[in-house]
């Protein structure tokens, strides 16, 4: 059975958190708030490679190929993770909108752009712990000790 590690995932969390909690206490048009919502940029990118990194790892244990999953838009990743439970239909609606907004950082590091991606911050970090939530519950140390436990 593969153990999937999510302390990385959960370490980036904590770290976006903690950027947007700065950026709303920081004044509003100062350095420090554009600072911070550099770091909420940055760190959205990152949470969500992180995710998808897992969650090819995690399609592997459900049997997918490692070669063609590398090769696999990122959106068949979020189908294929809902028919093994990994994602609620709605996570993969709400996945595929945080993708497309991550997909525009590489063209649009502007204010409306930076603007968009605030908003969906907060569900994003409820979406992206419930991920880490079902991953550690499927596929993490405890889930590999039982279900060693039942053989």
């Amino acid at each position: 059975m593969l153990y999937l590690n999510v302390d990385h995932l959960r370490r980036c969390i904590q770290t976006l958190a903690s950027s947007l909690a700065l950026y709303q206490k920081a004044e509003a048009g100062s350095i420090d708030q554009e600072v911070f919502r550099n770091a909420i940029v940055k760190g959205y990118e990152l949470t969500q490679e992180t995710a998808f990194k897992l969650l090819k790892k995690a399609l592997k244990a459900f049997g997918h190929g490692g070669k063609k999953l590398e090769t696999t838009p990122v959106k068949d990743i979020l189908r294929l993770a809902a028919v093994h439970g990994l994602l609620t239909l709605d996570e993969v609606e709400r996945w595929f909108r945080y993708r497309d907004n991550r997909n525009n950082t590489a063209h649009d590091y502007g204010e409306q752009f930076a603007t968009e991606t605030l908003v969906l911050i907060p569900v994003f970090l409820q979406d992206i712990t419930t991920l880490a939530d079902t991953l550690e519950r499927k596929l993490g140390q405890d889930a590999t000790e039982a279900d060693d436990g039942n053989a």
